[in-house]
């Protein structure tokens, strides 16, 4: 195997000799590597398989990928920063292309590897949250003035109109016989349809403007210097043009819960008010400029609807005999859908302090 992954790096124009390439963590998505070079004065680099049943166009996703962090350095160098430290840097394949496609038809790319930075995999302090919130915020900051196009790699994503549709035709086929066990769970989702429907019309309509944003606002996707400040947003195969609120919203319900997604003990869910105040603070010193008022109006909701989506989904894929999520037990995708609940009622239940800290904080920069 690692004959082949060698020959593969060898494919791509990475600067020095490859001395080896070995494992470098759990992707959840993509099986990731890291490519070590011989000299110390050759950068390292990050292979990746990519996912080829989740992006059908892994092509366009790369052109969306370099296109996105080109502008990005433009805008770092303009700055004098440092554009290959503060930005993901993409390695061509030796023929030019953006990614190498190799006789199975597995796709690879390559970008160069950013040295000693810090990843960590909980915001389980408010400086953290801080720090997670302004590195979110700087990216969609300087990416507002953003105008190429992007290719919609990912159709339907947070579209809760479209998750709709797939919730009445799972409902209604039932394959997996499961759906009157759940009469209870399957009443929290339609109890808040009009809701989350009324939402996204606005984001249909244009009220809610189209920006660039990431799609996958978890803290391991950020990169940190040794003091803890924000360095650079990786993981950008997800990068769309959609709503900056799903960006906000995911990130609300990833942060802010006190216990675990699939928390088997639901009483451990709840969101944490502190870090949810603290993510806000560095989100808005980043991104106050250019939000539109429908945009700040509706940043405290769309932590709501980004849960309720997930547990929607969660639910949804449990109906349906659990197709889409791996699972560790039978009923796994249950226990997802109870503690994402939980986390959601948290919110309803705080959501007039989540509205007051978001007034509270853009009048700062009135």
């Amino acid at each position: 195997m690692n004959q082949t992954l060698r020959a593969i790096a060898g494919r791509f124009q990475t600067e020095g000799e490859i001395a080896v390439v070995r494992p470098l963590g759990e992707g959840f998505i993509n099986d990731t590597f890291i490519i070590e070079t011989a000299s110390a004065h050759t950068p390292n680099y990050i292979l990746q398989r990519k996912n080829r049943h989740i992006f059908t166009n892994i092509p366009a996703m790369m052109e969306n990928i370099v296109r996105v962090t080109n502008h990005l350095k433009n805008k770092i160098i303009a700055r004098g920063g440092d554009p290959r430290r503060e930005a993901l840097t993409v390695t061509p394949a030796r023929d030019g292309k953006l990614y190498y496609k190799d006789d199975e038809g597995e796709y690879w790319a390559v970008c160069e590897f950013i040295d000693g930075t810090i990843a960590y995999q909980k915001a389980d302090t408010p400086r953290l949250a801080y720090q997670g919130g302004k590195g979110i915020g700087r990216f969609q900051a300087m990416l507002a003035d953003f105008r190429e196009p992007l290719t919609d790699i990912l159709p339907g994503f947070h579209n809760i109109r479209f998750r709709f549709k797939q919730w009445d035709e799972t409902l209604a086929a039932d394959p997996a016989g499961r759906a009157a066990q759940v009469a209870e769970e399957i009443r929290w989702i339609e109890d808040r349809r009009a809701e989350m429907l009324a939402f996204w019309r606005l984001v249909e309509e244009g009220t809610i403007p189209a920006r660039v944003t990431h799609n996958d606002t978890k803290i391991n996707n950020i990169l940190f210097d040794k003091q803890e400040n924000v360095l650079c947003v990786i993981d950008l195969d997800t990068v769309l043009s959609a709503t900056c609120l799903n960006d906000y919203g995911d990130a609300m319900r990833s942060y802010t819960n006190t216990g675990l997604e699939d928390d088997p003990n639901p009483d451990n869910v709840s969101m944490s008010l502190d870090i949810f105040k603290a993510y806000t603070e560095g989100y808005l010193s980043e991104t106050h400029a250019f939000l539109t008022p429908a945009e700040a109006e509706h940043l405290a909701f769309s932590a709501k609807y980004i849960t309720y989506e997930q547990v929607l989904r969660f639910l949804m894929d449990y109906i349906d005999g659990d197709r889409y999520y791996k699972i560790k037990s039978p009923d796994h995708n249950l226990v997802r859908t109870r503690a994402q609940y939980k986390l959601l009622q948290s919110m309803e239940a705080q959501y007039a302090d989540m509205q007051r800290i978001v007034k509270e904080e853009l009048e700062r920069y009135a």
